[in-house]
């Protein structure tokens, strides 16, 4: 906890940032990455995981995972977008610079948060993907805002709180 290192890479296993610790990019082809309160880093990867930020997270570029979800807890702060494929993908009290942008994941952008860019479901392309039928969720809470449009290239269930404000919405 608190220290500073380079980049945190594994390829079969979790990667756990402690409380307030300093690092570069942290990546994982099979496992989980989990931050811990406080932490700075400079970007997030996981290709079969989820990716949990605690509280007060800084992330200077993006975060992203294909098989997994995303969840970043309140006061957190990301300077780009994330991104998945198949994961949910939630927002409490976060300030998201980027956009956020998934094929097949549920989306919320939860009480408070912000999202400078817009919102983009993508239509399933290639063959894994050509069973998937069912709907992503799509929940902007109360007081959440996102600036920049909401692009569906599929049908997705929209919920949108009477106190949130988003940009045009299509598709």
């Amino acid at each position: 906890a608190g220290g500073h290192y380079g980049d945190l890479e594994t390829v079969n296993g979790a990667v756990r940032v402690a409380e307030r610790v300093q690092a570069g990019a942290a990546s994982t082809v099979n496992g989980s990455i989990t931050v811990g309160d406080g932490a700075r880093l400079e970007s997030l990867e996981a290709v079969n995981g989820s990716l949990r930020l605690g509280r007060d997270v800084q992330v200077a570029g993006g975060i992203e995972t294909v098989n997994g979800s995303v969840f970043v807890d309140q006061g957190s702060r990301i300077g780009r977008g994330v991104e998945t494929v198949n994961g949910a993908i939630g927002l409490v009290r976060t300030e998201l610079s980027g956009n956020i942008e998934t094929v097949n994941g549920d989306i919320t952008v939860g009480v408070g948060s912000r999202v400078g860019g817009g919102i983009t479901i993508e239509r399933a392309h290639g063959w894994f993907n050509r069973g998937s039928k069912r709907k992503p969720r799509v929940v902007i809470g109360p007081d959440a805002v996102v600036e920049g449009p909401l692009k569906f290239e599929r049908e997705v269930s929209l919920y949108v709180h009477r106190s949130a404000r988003t940009g045009p919405v299509t598709g």
